[in-house]
């Protein structure tokens, strides 16, 4: 089953393609151009629906199934910012360098070093047959500090749930574990192969 990512994000691509790997799985920049998509929606659900319609219809192709991600992370302390705001937390065409130390930088102005957080991913997957979406959440702390090198994104200042370090210093094995989009992604895993 070839199954077509409305993503171009290397690190996403990699984490979905790991854990589908008996799905023929292709980011949709090899099979088009790669093309401007408005998140405009109100929710990550909305905005994972968005882009994959939107990578469907310009496909022009019934036997593929898109998938498309909308994820971020909510901060309490700044009252759930950046939610969906995340990929572009620092402006548009922010690097994710910039979005994390943007972050960091609103919790300093704050005066905060810590504040609960969590993850949310919402997985939209369009075909000729139905719509799709499912969701996973990943808890913890929000710290104003950037820790490890590993994974991408706000990784290096998130501290989950029942571990002392961040998803930077954490190992791959123990990320995709914990990992919002995992969760997401193995329940979207159980409605294709149904």
């Amino acid at each position: 089953m070839k199954l077509v990512l409305a993503t171009s994000n290397r690190g996403k691509i990699k984490e979905i393609t790991a854990m589908y790997s008996d799905f023929d799985v292709v980011p949709y920049s090899e099979l088009i151009a790669p093309f401007e998509i408005v998140e405009d929606g109100v929710d990550f659900k909305a905005n994972a629906l968005i882009k994959a319609r939107a990578v469907y219809e310009a496909l022009h192709d019934d036997t593929l199934i898109v998938l498309a991600d909308d994820s971020g992370i909510s901060v309490d302390a700044l009252g759930g910012a950046p939610g969906i705001y995340s990929a572009r937390y620092a402006g548009m065409g922010a690097s994710d360098t910039d979005n994390l130390y943007a972050l960091i930088e609103a919790l300093n102005v704050q005066g905060v070093t810590h504040s609960p957080a969590h993850y949310t991913a919402a997985i939209a997957m369009v075909s000729v047959q139905e719509e799709a979406t499912v969701h996973g959440w990943m808890y913890g702390t929000a710290i104003a500090e950037a820790r490890g090198e590993g994974g991408f994104g706000y990784d290096p200042m998130f501290i989950p749930s029942g571990y002392e370090h961040t998803l930077g210093e954490l190992s791959s094995e123990v990320k995709v574990r914990l990992s919002h989009r995992s969760k997401a992604l193995a329940l979207a895993k159980m409605m294709l192969q149904r």
